[in-house]
């Protein structure tokens, strides 16, 4: 089934944005100007990447509007009630050009039109030359109640850099993956997960960070999944584990701790998406993991490094 998703990121955030799409999509997807086109099984769910704005179902496909006109009669309804939602493609329609469009498409369907609360939601969108249409779901955006969490961190990654971050390490299908989040803090990782259904464990060695997640987690309904404990102590495997290391003024890494706690997620996990306020290609190197992808993540002086390592 071929799918077509729309996106939007601030320019602070492309590098993390693409990064994101390349583990949901991999290599056998169309990327243009805020539009994603795949081939896919099982899709993405629309609610899993903040950068995700609506996501259309392909089920008619013509070159010309005329085209798919004469093909909408037959398209079931199922007696349902629906309305047309115009979708930017890649080529460009003034605003009065987009609501005639959702009138045309409209009047070719046999069916109820409801303006306010259809049955069902169906995307026009032009793309490569054709004419795309089929059912359309627009990103809840849930992510954006989990910013407001009990217990915070000032320096602790923002929301939806967190939630992209998990997309990184889950790839598009997490389904009976493990993953842990081993210097876990308030637990901003593990609620995006969650919120997610991706199974994941966090472990802090800070009583006060694991007390504060446990909080965080009990504030949305999520269980408690964090330990208090030493990660170098894991003794169990992962499929894939996030690690920002500490950076902030309270717990500044030596070098050699540095490299102590890479070792040590080397031995838990086959892959890591690992966060740090300078490039850290050296330390990757001593600990023979491989730097498979990255990204910059900035605001205003501050950078993140976002390496995925295998």
């Amino acid at each position: 089934m071929k799918y077509m998703y729309t996106y939007a990121r601030h320019e602070d955030e492309a590098q993390l944005c693409d990064l994101e799409l390349r583990c949901l999509f991999g290599k056998h997807a169309t990327r243009y100007n805020g539009v994603v086109a795949c081939e896919m099984e099982q899709p993405v769910h629309i609610d899993r990447s903040p950068f995700f704005k609506r996501r259309l179902e392909v089920t008619l496909e013509a070159s010309t509007l005329s085209e798919l006109e004469a093909l909408l009669p037959a398209y079931d309804l199922e007696g349902e009630t629906f309305k047309v939602f115009y979708t930017a493609g890649n080529e460009t329609f003034t605003y009065e050009e987009q609501r005639q469009l959702e009138r045309t498409v409209g009047a070719s369907l046999i069916g109820h039109a409801d303006m306010r609360t259809p049955s069902r939601r169906l995307g026009l969108m032009r793309f490569d030359g054709q004419w795309l249409f089929g059912p359309c779901e627009d990103n809840e955006a849930l992510w954006l109640k989990h910013q407001r969490k009990p217990q915070n961190y000032s320096t602790a990654l923002p929301t939806r850099a967190a939630r992209a971050i998990v997309n990184i390490a889950a790839g598009s299908d997490p389904t009976g993956k493990s993953m842990i989040d081993p210097c876990c803090g308030m637990g901003t990782v593990l609620i995006e997960a969650l919120s997610m259904n991706i199974a994941i464990e966090g472990m802090d060695i800070n009583p006060l960070a694991a007390r504060g997640a446990r909080i965080n987690l009990s504030h949305y309904g999520y269980p408690n999944v964090v330990q208090l404990g030493d990660m170098r102590l894991i003794s169990r495997r992962y499929d894939s584990a996030i690690v920002d290391l500490p950076y902030n003024l309270c717990s500044v890494l030596e070098r050699d701790e540095q490299l102590e706690m890479l070792q040590s997620i080397r031995k838990i996990a086959d892959r890591a998406v690992i966060v740090t306020t300078e490039p850290i290609l050296q330390q990757l190197q001593m600990t023979s993991f491989e730097l498979v992808d990255c990204a910059e993540l900035s605001k205003a002086s501050f950078t993140r490094y976002i390496s995925v390592v295998e």
